[in-house]
């Protein structure tokens, strides 16, 4: 280990040395936060986070250099890490993919392996691309679900059939339950919209009906 010191002190890398392994992850950091930025599609974009992984492969391509093969000073960088107490939440599970993807590049371009953070990076963003683009086909589906609080009648037919026959191309009774302490009934449906724009006017609808107590739509863990 001590040679090991010596040959860094004496022989230290030159500008080129370091500057193409950071070129590389900066390169490679660019395009996975612009990655990130076209497909995102939570609520709330983080810039923080947008230039964090532009940084971060670009961070960890250094510390690759200065570990280089000693063990000492890997065992040294654990140790440094173990007292940052990292508190930052994030939002969603694909964005620890992403940090991963980021430091994986970043490893690669520290390491001196060009081709493979430069081909790691094209593959892994473009399957992360075609799993956005298929997520997106997805959420474009019209499929809901409906929540009713109904009073029902002796006689007649349910008043809300009709309305969801016009609206609906198909719908599926999930659960029917009693309220707590009165006569009437809680609904859910698995509904299948005839158009995706149509929700509004189908709460809208069911609303006016004289035996709907509570109307709620959800997709997505949204409601209308």
């Amino acid at each position: 280990m001590f040679n090991e010191f010596q040959s860094w002190t004496l022989f230290p890398p030159s500008v080129s040395d370091i500057a193409a392994p950071v070129l590389a992850a900066l390169v490679c950091g660019l395009w996975i936060a612009w990655l990130y930025k076209v497909t995102y599609q939570g609520p709330g974009f983080s810039q923080n986070f947008f230039n964090s992984l532009i940084l971060l492969p670009m961070i960890t391509s250094l510390v690759i250099m200065v570990i280089g093969n000693n063990l000492a000073r890997a065992f040294g960088l654990v140790g440094a890490l173990s007292i940052i107490r990292f508190r930052t939440a994030l939002k969603e599970p694909l964005d620890i993919v992403y940090v991963f993807f980021a430091m994986a590049v970043g490893m690669a371009a520290g390491i001196g392996s060009y081709q493979v953070a430069f081909f790691g990076s094209m593959v892994i963003g473009s399957a992360l691309a075609v799993l956005t683009r298929s997520r997106q086909a997805v959420s474009a589906r019209r499929e809901y679900l409906l929540q009713l609080l109904f009073e029902p009648t002796d006689n007649e037919p349910p008043s809300y059939l009709a309305v969801l026959e016009e609206h609906c191309r198909r719908f599926e009774v999930l659960a029917v339950k009693s309220a707590q302490e009165t006569t009437l009934l809680e609904l859910s449906f698995y509904i299948d919209l005839r158009d995706r724009q149509d929700g509004d006017h189908l709460v809208r609808a069911l609303r006016t009906l004289p035996s709907i107590r509570q109307v709620n739509l959800f997709f997505e863990d949204q409601s209308l």
